[in-house]
């Protein structure tokens, strides 16, 4: 694993194989009958016992998620933050959740009660995007459920997920109930193939999305998809300048623009576009990129060179495509994986920019006329995962919002998620829910029991 501040390798770790998933399958199976019969209480004492050793080790996960992934110290506190946020939340809504319930029915003489059972054996599969979070939203709803998980962190950034396994063990957690597996690609094809699986929960990009759904198609598995994203900002005519700037900026160079919410698309009315455009220039040419352990650090770098060589790729796009650049167009001449935070200005439609997922610090933008010009843009993508307006007007975005499609919008605000708020899209942006009583329904199927009165 390398450090992507000076591209220095930092750890080597031994990674799984594909003989190694058999047994990890088999270890769950065997655990999932007595972990699906514990109280919920039970499960609960064990989500809070995971958030209360990461609130011990939090500036050791902190540390590591900066190390790994690169990004600035002040996000990977969020990070961490929302991780242990995730768990408390299952906590508290597995405990409350009705385990048993009478439906009401039209038919005399009959009773008809339902119950929520586990969905089995879960295969997790999470990016390097997010560690621990993208974790959390995953595992913390399974294991509220009653399943068993084998969870596959990215090979990229395991420092900070194999603490996770430490955590596990110091709190007692039964054997076999989470089995991690960091590997690469053969193993996660190892996994979601695996007759014992039941269900695959995978974040990541949409190539790889579809072909986890070929695999799970074989043994008629259960899934949900959180795919790509190319979302939309739109800021109205009456928006405050300064604060749209601001969140323009959150929007697509937080975490270097390695977000799938990335609002990399801007959709700015024409009225205001020029007095914007100066002051966003003035703000981003002013943001620190450098090493995220510098407290003055803004944006960090890209996580790997794999995507710095991605982010570098569209820059040349762009110049094929002869696009007006702002600021920025290039990755930096330094040691680590950086690129500079690139904003394209009246950019067509059907550029490849507009129109793919960059997974970079790289916005694009154009100009609308009305409200009906700006949902029609903010539509017009094969993804539908976020979006941001940016208004003096309320009634107007909430209007807004609900004519476009999105799974998650923010009105006037920064990319903030709750773990009360379900999480996915439309279209190609994947398929399920996580986060919220969404995520935890993900990981339960309803029973039926009729009986007379």
């Amino acid at each position: 694993m390398y450090d992507p501040s000076v591209g220095e390798v930092i750890a080597t770790t031994q990674l799984c194989s594909k003989a190694q998933v058999n047994a990890a399958a088999t270890a769950a199976s065997n655990a999932l009958l007595s972990w699906s019969q514990t109280t919920v209480s039970e499960r609960a004492d064990y989500l809070n016992a995971i958030a209360d050793a990461m609130e011990q080790q939090f500036n050791k996960l902190v540390g590591l998620s900066a190390l790994n992934s690169g990004k600035p110290i002040e996000e990977a506190k969020i990070d961490v933050g929302d991780a242990i946020a995730c768990y408390r939340y299952y906590a508290n809504l597995i405990v409350s959740q009705s385990t048993l319930t009478e439906v009401t029915t039209n038919e005399a003489g009959i009773r008809l009660l339902k119950t929520l059972a586990p969905i089995g054996v879960c295969a997790l599969i999470v990016p390097w995007k997010f560690p621990m979070v993208t974790t959390s939203w995953k595992l913390a709803p399974a294991l509220a459920a009653g399943c068993t998980v084998i969870l596959k962190p990215s090979e990229v950034t395991l420092l900070p997920e194999l603490m996770l396994g430490n955590i596990l063990s110091a709190i007692g957690l039964p054997k076999g109930v989470v089995n991690i597996l960091p590997g690469a690609a053969e193993v996660g094809a190892a996994i979601t193939s695996h007759p014992l699986i039941d269900k695959i929960s995978f974040t990541g990009s949409n190539g790889v999305g579809e072909k986890v759904m070929i695999q799970a198609a074989k043994g008629i598995k259960d899934i949900s998809l959180e795919l790509g994203g190319k979302s939309a900002i739109i800021v109205r005519a009456d928006a405050d300048i300064d604060h749209a700037c601001d969140l323009i900026i959150g929007g697509i160079f937080t975490n270097a623009g390695q977000i799938c919410s990335a609002t990399s698309r801007l959709l700015l009315h024409s009225d205001i576009a020029q007095n914007l455009f100066t002051q966003l220039k003035i703000k981003t040419n002013s943001l620190q990129v450098g090493d995220g352990f510098d407290p003055d650090t803004q944006m960090g770098p890209l996580v790997s060179q794999q995507q710095q060589m991605q982010v570098q790729k569209y820059l040349d796009i762009a110049a094929e495509e002869n696009l007006d650049c702002l600021t920025g167009n290039n990755v930096l001449d330094s040691q680590g994986y950086f690129a500079s935070p690139t904003i394209y200005i009246e950019v067509p439609t059907d550029s490849r920019l507009w129109q793919e997922e960059v997974f970079g610090p790289v916005l694009v933008s154009t100009t609308f006329v009305d409200d009906t010009e700006a949902i029609r843009l903010a539509n017009d993508s094969k993804f539908a995962l976020a979006a941001t307006i940016v208004s003096a007007d309320e009634q107007a975005t909430i209007e807004m919002a609900l004519q476009i499609q999105a799974g998650h919008l923010w009105i006037n605000e920064q990319q903030i998620v709750l773990p009360e708020a379900g999480w996915g899209g439309f279209k190609q942006s994947g398929i399920g829910r996580e986060l919220g009583p969404d995520g935890l329904s993900a990981y339960q199927k309803s029973k039926h029991i009729l009986l007379p009165n």
